[in-house]
């Protein structure tokens, strides 16, 4: 969404942010042992989908830069293209997206046990994250049915994060983890954007939404081996979590968000969303940064949600990364838009994948004002 608010030109000097007075090192490191990662089955390109919205309302003609020049290529969604130029009230909304996420869900779940060696009744803690909708009794409990989950898992629904969610989930998890050495933790998180888009609003902030988000799902198994009673023999772990954090903003509450509406969620969108994150991701970093003992230089690559072209480019400026440390963030926005929070997960598989090695710093941006950062090494 920044991507239509300006250009973020200057980078920040972090070497004048102060050292943390109580700088403390990385915790225990803990085990990705797993990850999926999946879409659904409606594929768009980005010049298809400025045609659909186009027909929605002339009026944004003029502006198929925005689709353009986003850096997106092309995108998923769990209905078809078409479904956007129709008016759909909240019920529907909601039905649909229960039904595709638990779809989604069951199967990156099965993939991700799969992958770590594991059976269903292996999994202890359940973490789930997604804002696009909402479930009551919450999705996880609709997921230990399906999966058929032990009746004892502990579960923890997470809801609000937005496009952070991702990474506030993986903490979550990670720390979870932690506090109950050997357990076998499985996070999940969907978003389904394409079915908040709303044919009845016709404001610049409904058609950059339109121009940039997707549809996603991801899950990851982790554990902590440190002081388990018996060490638990898996295959090779992905990476580790050696250290999370968050901040945020005071006061930015409604800088970035969802207003509920009779027929869906609206995107919320301040035109001063720019100028917070030039003047404060920087410190911000630092801070962390310097809570858990480290330095920029200390990374080999940085996995950073992929919520924007200026999104990556400010990243860049900021952190003084190289576009080929930031390669994996590049491609996934280019190849799936911004899903919101399973999107810095692909980041992540994507690294995987190519074989990355070294100290990555993760990190996505969400509401609130807020940001969620994670240490992994691969």
């Amino acid at each position: 969404m920044l991507d239509l608010l300006g250009d973020f030109d200057e980078r920040l000097d972090l070497a004048e942010v102060p050292l943390a007075e109580t700088a403390r090192r990385p915790s225990p490191d803990v085990e990705i042992l797993s990850i999926a990662t999946a879409t659904p089955k409606f594929k768009t390109s980005q010049n298809d989908a400025f045609a659909h919205v186009n027909r929605v309302s002339t009026m944004f003609a003029r502006l198929t830069g925005i689709y353009a020049n986003s850096g997106i290529e092309t995108r998923y969604s769990c209905v078809p293209p078409d479904w956007c130029r129709k008016n759909h009230g909240w019920q529907e909304r909601n039905t649909t997206y229960q039904h595709h996420a638990l779809e989604l869900l069951e199967k990156v779940a099965k993939e991700s046990i799969a992958s770590a060696g594991l059976t269903t009744d292996d999994i202890d803690v359940i973490v789930t994250n997604s804002t696009t909708g909402v479930s009551v009794p919450s999705i996880d409990a609709l997921l230990i049915n399906r999966l058929k989950l032990r009746e004892t898992v502990t579960r923890l629904p997470i809801f609000g994060f937005g496009c952070s969610g991702g990474a506030a989930g993986l903490a979550r998890a990670a720390q979870l983890a932690q506090s109950m050495p050997g357990a076998n933790v499985l996070f999940l998180t969907i978003d389904l954007c394409s079915l908040q888009v709303r044919a009845n609003d016709h404001s610049l902030t409904n058609f950059v939404a339109a121009a940039l988000f997707a549809d996603g799902a991801a899950a990851l198994v982790l554990r902590s081996q440190a002081g388990a009673s018996r060490p638990m023999r898996s295959p090779a772990r992905l990476a580790n979590v050696v250290a999370t954090g968050e901040h945020l903003w005071h006061k930015t509450e409604d800088y970035l968000g969802l207003d509920v509406k009779d027929d869906g969620l609206g995107m919320v969108l301040s035109p001063s969303l720019p100028t917070l994150m030039r003047e404060n991701f920087g410190p911000a970093v630092t801070n962390f940064l310097n809570r858990v003992g480290m330095t920029l230089s200390d990374f080999d690559g940085f996995l950073i949600h992929a919520g924007g072209r200026k999104i990556l480019e400010t990243a860049e400026e900021i952190l003084g990364a190289s576009r080929e440390q930031m390669a994996h963030a590049w491609g996934v926005m280019r190849d799936y838009g911004n899903m919101s929070s399973p999107t810095v997960l692909f980041v992540l598989e994507r690294a995987l994948k190519a074989g990355a090695k070294g100290r990555h710093l993760l990190a996505a941006f969400g509401f609130g004002f807020s940001a969620h950062f994670a240490v992994v090494d691969l």
